[in-house]
């Protein structure tokens, strides 16, 4: 079975196609951005039911850039023991862990001014944020940078960059957010500058697996385009990205038709046209169809999310479905 064979990438080997996809659980009540027990239960647990890799909730940079003040965070020195107890406590149980590096932008939900590319809210009941000057873009990079330090020093196996769902980055990326007219807005090439210095100054300090997460269908005609994120996708690959991770939507509000697999071909025709490996998320729920796409080459990597809070065993639940033997966690072998 395709879905259980492993793969290696940029010297990470995974046991299977089955990711963890980051789902914020917004369990810092207190504010702090601090690993709270609830994430040492929920992410191990899905170790033990054997996903190949963990990605860890939407992690904010800055505390400035939260999607909301019970996110979990990163931009300070003392969230990193909370996040190495994590990593040891899921590699513990034989999964790879990685965690997304998140800005918020105009979407975050908090108290105080909040930033985006440019000074256009989200919908008609969000805040309006600042526009960003050349030096609130140089902080905020290098705030990505800093927090890429951290995650190094806690252990995660992999960094994902949140580049999708009307983010920050993503607002960079599109027309739609950004109406800039210096060098980060304007064409194209301008507006993947602020992802492309990004990466780089992450490459810079981070050599391990990177991944970066795209929102590749705007659902909007005045929004890129599909030949838009091919475009980036093969700028992230000439920059050393090893794998993009293809979401959509978020960006502006939008009436999306959702059915099962429906973000799929987006990660078919980019791994194609681009030549980079992607992975596919979106309502994938069955066995069957988490193996069709693997075995058929239309993604590297499954990304189940909803999914896996409803069944954290879900590797143990398609390996029955498809006819192979798991081998289960040592204690649990009586009951699997």
């Amino acid at each position: 079975m395709k879905l259980f064979s492993p793969i290696t990438l940029n010297g990470m080997t995974l046991k299977n196609r089955i990711v963890m996809s980051p789902m914020c659980m917004y369990s810092c009540m207190d504010q702090s951005g601090m690993v709270q027990p609830w994430h040492k239960i929920h992410y191990p647990a899905r170790a033990v039911g054997q996903a190949g890799l963990i990605i860890v909730e939407a992690t904010a940079v800055t505390a400035q850039g939260r999607i909301s003040p019970q996110d979990l965070g990163i931009w300070s020195d003392e969230h990193i023991a909370g996040l190495k107890e994590l990593v040891q406590l899921v590699q513990s149980q034989g999964s790879k862990i990685g965690i997304q590096l998140a800005h918020a932008g105009r979407k975050a939900v908090l108290e105080g001014p909040i930033i985006a590319p440019s000074a256009i809210p989200f919908n008609d009941s969000s805040k309006t944020p600042q526009e960003m000057t050349l030096e609130q873009i140089k902080s905020t990079q290098q705030a990505f940078v800093q927090a890429a330090l951290r995650a190094k020093e806690a252990g995660f196996d992999c960094l994902e960059i949140h580049g999708a769902h009307g983010y920050l980055i993503s607002e960079f990326l599109s027309p739609l957010a950004n109406r800039r007219t210096d060098d980060y807005g304007g064409a194209r090439e301008n507006r993947y500058r602020f992802l492309r210095e990004i990466i780089d100054a992450i490459r810079a300090v981070w050599s391990g697996p990177l991944f970066v997460r795209i929102s590749a269908n705007e659902y909007h005609p005045q929004g890129n385009q599909i030949e838009d994120f091919i475009y980036y996708a093969e700028q992230m690959k000439a920059q050393g990205i090893d794998l993009v991770d293809c979401s959509s939507g978020g960006v502006v509000p939008a009436d999306i038709e959702l059915y099962p697999g429906y973000q799929v071909p987006l990660a078919d025709k980019i791994r194609a046209s681009a030549d980079i490996a992607t992975g596919a998320v979106g309502l994938i729920t069955q066995p069957e169809q988490a193996e069709e796409i693997i075995a058929n080459g239309r993604a590297d990597l499954v990304f189940l999310a909803r999914e896996l809070l409803r069944d954290p065993y879900w590797p143990r639940t398609a390996a029955k479905q498809l006819g192979l033997e798991l081998e289960a966690p040592t204690q649990y072998k009586r009951g699997w």
